[in-house]
């Protein structure tokens, strides 16, 4: 059993492995494609010397969820999971039961590495599924077919205790008939949690490219907030409602470590290109590792960590950032912790206009959430709150 949500925004630990079989073309993540074996031993040592940095700097901690992502942490040995995951537990205390979860390619998945995972502390599997058409897995660069995918979604529900898998929409030529049948065939092979994105364009990508190259077209505003309606109406009524802008899970099934981030708590990043919040002597540091991974490997085989960026908070913009991942999710957030980190009360003209408008609305007296509506422009919401 995973433990309970005890709604507190908790301290986690992200891990990222940064190698994929093939980079997807949408894909604006730090993943690099290696034609050679990678060095797992050295890689897994790496990661719990600057776990033992990072436990310096964040002195003494209880964790309360562990995330392996990438990348394709699938690619990991059993033997480097349970490595870190021995490395983590040395250096702050890790309760029995708490969510780790681990993101995996069905193209990548094994019977044996799968419970060779579970066995070393996974309890938790995030799949890359992205579509349940081999066309437009296809389009998206996945490796996989519908048939592999439900052969590990399949598995995972065997092995592990908890499950999730994502899928892509707004794809090009994609209709409302066409996503409402996939969506009711996804939730019925879903386990208790669905990651549900809408496709976007990231400068850089492949994808940017083709697109601006007008080889495709994705679905304009109107049609994309229909496809969103739809996602939203069918995922309630089937028992997965969202909890977050993206995500949808029943009630208990939330991902724990992703809460973290949207309450707005702490959190350690190790691995290239990660990213870490959380607080060191009174203020909340962020800190940004290196990208490259064998540049990163050599910085922390240096000097014991591979960050190479970061920056101190400032209250204002703690709050900002409290607003911002806070609002996202369906319980909203709490008004006086934005208080505390702010030291000052939301503008009471700016709610009541918002709320006129039907984006936002007080939850008892002490929470504010964005409405259904608000959700859908919530950039501007947030932005009109922070001023």
């Amino acid at each position: 059993m995973i433990a309970p949500d005890d709604r507190t925004p908790g301290f986690g630990v992200y891990v990222h492995w940064p190698f994929c079989a093939a980079k997807c073309p949408y894909c604006d993540f730090n993943s690099h494609v290696r034609h050679q074996p990678v060095d797992q031993e050295r890689f897994a040592a790496a990661f719990a010397a600057e776990l033992a940095t990072m436990r310096a700097r964040t002195g003494p901690r209880t964790v309360t969820s562990i995330f392996l992502g990438g990348g394709t942490p699938s690619l990991m040995k059993p033997q480097t999971v349970s490595a870190v995951l021995d490395a983590i537990a040395r250096h702050w205390t890790v309760p029995q039961g708490i969510e780790v979860t681990l993101e995996a390619n069905p193209s990548s998945v094994e019977a044996e590495r799968f419970r060779g995972y579970r066995a070393a502390g996974v309890n938790r599997v995030s799949l890359g599924v992205q579509a349940l058409n081999d066309a437009d897995l296809k389009f998206l660069g996945r490796l996989h077919n519908v048939g592999e995918a439900l052969h590990a979604i399949g598995l995972a529900r065997e092995i592990f205790p908890r499950l999730s898998f994502d899928l892509i929409y707004a794809r090009p030529k994609q209709t409302p008939e066409a996503w409402e049948k996939e969506l009711e065939e996804a939730i019925g092979h879903a386990a208790d949690h669905l990651s549900l994105y809408q496709l976007t364009i990231e400068e850089g990508t492949p994808f940017h490219a083709l697109h601006a190259a007008k080889k495709f077209a994705i679905p304009d505003g109107d049609h994309a907030a229909d496809l969103y309606a739809i996602t939203q109406e069918i995922t309630a009524a089937r028992g997965l409602p969202a909890y977050e802008v993206s995500n949808h899970a029943r009630p208990g099934a939330e991902s724990r470590h992703n809460l973290t981030y949207w309450r707005y708590g702490e959190y350690v990043g190790v691995g290239p290109g990660a990213h870490g919040r959380f607080v060191e002597g009174g203020r909340r540091v962020v800190t940004i590792a290196e990208r490259m991974p064998e540049t990163w490997a050599n910085l922390v085989e240096a000097r014991g960590h591979g960050i190479v960026d970061g920056e101190l908070l400032s209250r204002s913009e703690e709050a900002d950032e409290f607003l911002l991942m806070g609002l996202r999710l369906a319980e909203g957030i709490d008004l006086a912790r934005y208080e505390a980190l702010s030291g000052r009360t939301l503008a009471s003209n700016r709610l009541s206009i918002l709320q006129g408008e039907g984006l936002v609305a007080p939850v008892g007296n002490s929470r504010l959430r964005a409405t259904p509506q608000g959700m859908i422009v919530l950039d501007a919401v947030v932005a009109d709150l922070a001023r």
